[in-house]
């Protein structure tokens, strides 16, 4: 199976505004940040996809993400092929048996 993920979200776009000459606005401003992430793995051999939405991206997420997948095949010996995240190769990283 090929794993990866992804971030979805928004961020704030805050723009200028026009006004009369004589006022002057006074506007709050913060740009917003929010994110989810997907986590997925697809196997090329028939086209099965296991995927989790999750908060962040972490080892803790992504032995999460590792378990559901083997919980999922247990009848079959996956090999998982992901990317060089630091999260892939955290020493904190549990891969079930």
């Amino acid at each position: 199976m090929f794993q990866d993920e992804a971030r979805f979200g928004r961020i704030s776009d805050p723009r200028r505004r026009w006004v009369p000459a004589d006022i002057r606005p006074v506007v709050g401003c913060q740009l917003v940040r929010e994110y989810t992430y997907a986590y997925a793995a697809v196997s090329p051999h028939d086209g099965i996809m296991d995927s989790l939405i999750l908060p962040e991206v972490n080892a803790a997420l992504m032995s999460l993400f590792l378990d559901e997948a083997a919980q999922r095949h247990r009848e079959e010996f996956v090999i998982m092929v992901m990317d060089g995240a630091a999260w892939h190769r955290a020493k904190d990283l549990k891969i079930p048996a």
